[in-house]
């Protein structure tokens, strides 16, 4: 349930789609936008969560045929497409079965199958998008977590922007959007919440983060899955990514585990970093911050 809107809140603060959200803005948010707010957040998550069984995704996972994804569906396969094609496969929409049998499924019962772990189906065997109608031949649990947070905070700013309203940020957990004069933002040490590995400047645009350990239960167990075998990635534990659009820095963030950051930042136009388990670093040649170490 969406918070009611009160009069001229800024920060406007509440929970949507599992997480915390956050709107600074330099004029304060007038109700009626708010509501606007409330209420794009609450359709997009009407068609694409897992989560719940009245969404247009629990559907297809129920059963073969063809239903109205809505608007964002476009766009969303498109930048997939883009992801599955940097990553080899790895990135993909139809993850979904793959974190379930895992134990990350709608009832969170944490708990990873006892059958052998699968890899995603291919999309050609799988589904097919006409305009915003996908097609499906069998049932398939559909995923976007890769990028759907991030595309939803784009959604949200362009609605701050349509308002008039031009110096904010948009933070959903680690996902930001902003806009208006430069902040300095801290990248999480990912073993250790109180610390900080660098600092990067954000002028603009957006900046997303990913760590395996903030959704992390079991042995070894996660939310990041290899789209190929289904199992959890175990070389990278965190990653940041900044690009122009909210959704291409958080689905770059997530290919990070999977690809070098230069090769992302010359096909998706982004600068980003990655740490691996063992604490090496790597960096595109363009990133606009400081590392510690």
């Amino acid at each position: 349930m969406m918070p009611a809107a009160e009069p001229s809140v800024s920060p406007l603060v509440f929970e949507a789609i599992g997480t915390r959200w956050q709107i600074d803005s330099a004029v304060p948010i007038e109700p009626v936008l708010a509501e606007g707010i409330f209420d794009r957040i609450a359709a997009f998550d009407r068609t694409w969560s897992r989560f719940r069984p009245d969404s247009v995704v629990a559907d297809i996972a129920r059963a073969a045929g063809s239903r109205d994804l809505g608007i964002d569906a476009p766009a969303l396969f498109a930048l997939y497409a883009r992801l599955a094609e940097a990553t080899d496969d790895a990135v993909s929409p139809f993850v979904g079965d793959a974190l379930n049998h895992l134990g990350y499924d709608a009832s969170y019962s944490l708990r990873e199958r006892d059958e052998p772990r699968s890899g995603a189906p291919h999309w050609a065997q799988i589904a097919r998008l006409d305009g915003t109608v996908l097609h499906t031949r069998a049932p398939v649990t559909i995923d976007i977590g890769a990028a759907g947070k991030g595309y939803l905070v784009d959604l949200v700013a362009a609605l701050l922007t349509a308002a008039g309203h031009t110096a904010f940020t948009v933070d959903a957990s680690g996902d930001l959007a902003h806009r208006g004069e430069p902040i300095r933002v801290a990248m999480e040490h990912p073993y250790d919440p109180s610390r900080a590995i660098g600092v990067v400047t954000l002028a603009g645009g957006a900046l997303c983060a990913s760590a395996t350990n903030r959704r992390a239960w079991g042995n070894g167990l996660h939310h990041v899955v290899d789209g190929r075998t289904g199992s959890p990635v175990d070389e990278v534990v965190a990653t940041w990514a900044l690009a122009a659009g909210t959704a291409t820095a958080d689905g770059v963030a997530t290919a990070l585990f999977f690809a070098a950051p230069a090769e992302l930042a010359a096909s998706f136009h982004a600068e980003c970093v990655r740490v691996f388990t063992d604490g090496r670093i790597e960096r595109s040649p363009g990133f606009p911050g400081e590392l510690f170490r």
